[in-house]
């Protein structure tokens, strides 16, 4: 964040809501202004007459929901075009859509991305007298975490504001029952390849506006899509992406999954598993400043690799087992890398308590230690 203050004349702070935006901006820039455009005086100030209203700031601020000013932008890109300074303004917004929209024809080139995810396990470590399958229902955003907060109460409470603030304010969502239950179904498909055609079955709408309301969903951090690896091996790929949420927590409540209990014996606990090793890989890029690099690869007979990082040169495939006992079958999959491409090292992640350095430059990684998880990438 600092880093990016002194390289770049603004930052932006995007992330899904809760994820501890304004909070980082306040404390890395205690000096700066903060304004928080929610205030309808202050909004009103800035919409009636916002050049006198940045006028207030020669020394630039913290606008807070900035997208809610949308004339700010123009005025924005003439201060910042008219300084030679750095780190002038910091600019954070719930809404992506229109943050970045506003972003990327006003100001693009001019300022800096930060991208801001639920607290990753580096961030916040697991609690040693939990389960993970309690730390995966409770989810990793700030408030349930930091101010325990009911899970359940909190993510139901989540996903209407969600959905009746962000997503009311799209044009091309007209049907916000339908909506809410693309958020869902896509919920149970966590993990797996994304069949826009089932969906779009399922809701009643057509193909164009489930990819409409998939880029939605992506744009405002609540999952991705993870794409194959294009690298064939002579093998004919699955070039289908898979669906992932950024937040195991969100998922559970979307799929009315009430405690841990139930998670733990949950028909899609290895997927929803999957998904918070997947996202916390994920955040680990984000928080790097780094862009992801993280594939998965599967041919037509259906052998598969669920998670290939690429790092240029060389990748590295990783296994995801939500299995707690060590066993052949968790083998599987490397060994078959192993026989395609001559490469032994890989590293299996699982659900159990012991970290083991295998032979073949292999390892088993304790979900407990993925936070210290370490990849060769030479």
């Amino acid at each position: 964040m600092l880093k990016l203050a002194h390289q770049f004349k603004a930052v932006a702070i995007v992330g899904p809501r809760q994820a501890g935006k304004t909070t980082l901006a306040r404390m890395s820039f205690p000096n700066k202004d903060y304004v928080n455009l929610e205030n309808p005086d202050v909004r009103r100030f800035a919409l009636e007459d916002p050049r006198g209203f940045l006028a207030n700031y020669p020394n630039g601020a913290i606008l807070d929901e900035v997208q809610r000013v949308p004339d700010l932008f123009s005025y924005l890109q003439e201060i910042l075009d008219s300084k030679t300074d750095v780190g002038q303004f910091i600019l954070t917004g719930s809404n992506n859509f229109q943050l970045q929209e506003n972003i990327s024809q006003s100001l693009a080139g001019r300022l800096a991305y930060l991208y801001l995810l639920p607290f990753s396990l580096e961030e916040w470590a697991l609690d040693k007298t939990k389960l993970i399958h309690e730390r995966i229902w409770e989810g990793s955003y700030p408030p349930v975490l930091d101010q325990n907060i009911n899970p359940a109460k909190w993510f139901q409470n989540y996903i209407r504001t969600y959905v009746e603030r962000d997503v009311r304010q799209l044009t091309n969502v007209t049907n916000l029952n339908d909506f809410e239950l693309f958020i869902r179904l896509c919920a149970g498909r966590t993990g797996q390849l994304l069949n826009k055609q089932s969906l779009s079955v399922e809701i009643g709408v057509d193909g164009k506006t489930i990819s409409s309301w998939l880029s939605i969903l992506e744009q405002s951090f609540v999952l991705f899509r993870l794409q194959p690896h294009h690298r064939n091996f002579n093998k004919r790929l699955v070039k289908t992406p898979k669906l992932y949420f950024y937040d195991t927590g969100l998922v559970c409540a979307l799929l009315g999954i009430q405690s841990p209990l139930q998670l733990r014996t949950h028909p899609l606990y290895g997927s929803i598993f999957e998904s918070f090793v997947v996202s916390e890989l994920a955040k680990e890029r984000f928080n790097e400043g780094l862009p992801k690099n993280l594939f998965f690869w599967r041919d037509n007979t259906g052998h598969e690799i669920d998670i290939l990082m690429d790092f240029g040169t060389r990748l590295h495939p990783l296994e995801i087992k939500s299995g707690q006992t060590i066993n052949s079958s968790f083998f599987k999959g490397l060994n078959y890398w192993e026989k395609l491409t001559g490469q032994s090292a890989g590293t299996i992640i699982y659900s159990g308590e012991q970290t083991q350095q295998r032979s073949n430059d292999r390892r088993v990684i304790s979900i407990r230690d993925l936070a210290n998880l370490q990849i060769n990438k030479d």
